[in-house]
């Protein structure tokens, strides 16, 4: 029984390297590729959308991992490789889009939503205060 599930184990071991999504060599420098790995964890997939290009296994996905990994081991900083990126696909292709005049509204939005939230709150809790108290519903409905 034990030496099944060994090789079951093994089996899995095994192929968990086949499955895997990005398929290209690694850095040698941990630094670079701990870079590497945040850099195609915060780039959304031009195919998918709704995923990283860590995450997809699209072609163009493929292609832009390599296309990272060639622009880090020539030496260039993440603030490049998101240019290159946005230059090449838009503002879109990155989960935390940079703070311009195109995207002013994507970061003002949840404090905008926020601040409404709140007033309308704030006016309907001091609308309900000013209403009068009904004694019926005080004494639960029971006449006197």
């Amino acid at each position: 029984m034990i030496k099944y599930a060994l090789i079951g184990l093994s089996i899995l071991l095994l192929t968990a390297s086949a499955l895997a999504i990005d398929t290209g060599e690694g850095f040698d420098d941990p630094v670079l590729q701990a870079r590497y790995a945040k850099l195609i964890a915060e780039v959304r997939c031009v195919t998918c959308q709704n995923q990283s290009i860590k995450d997809s296994n699209a072609f163009i996905a493929a292609d832009l991992r390599r296309e990272i990994r060639r622009l880090i081991s020539e030496g260039k900083t993440d603030a490049e490789v998101a240019d290159f990126l946005v230059t090449r696909y838009g503002d879109f292709v990155l989960y935390r889009p940079r703070f311009s005049g195109k995207t002013l509204l994507l970061w003002i939005a949840p404090f905008l939503l926020f601040l409404i939230g709140g007033i309308a709150i704030f006016r309907v809790v001091r609308y309900r205060m000013n209403q009068p108290i009904d004694d019926d519903l005080i004494d639960g409905g029971r006449a006197q």
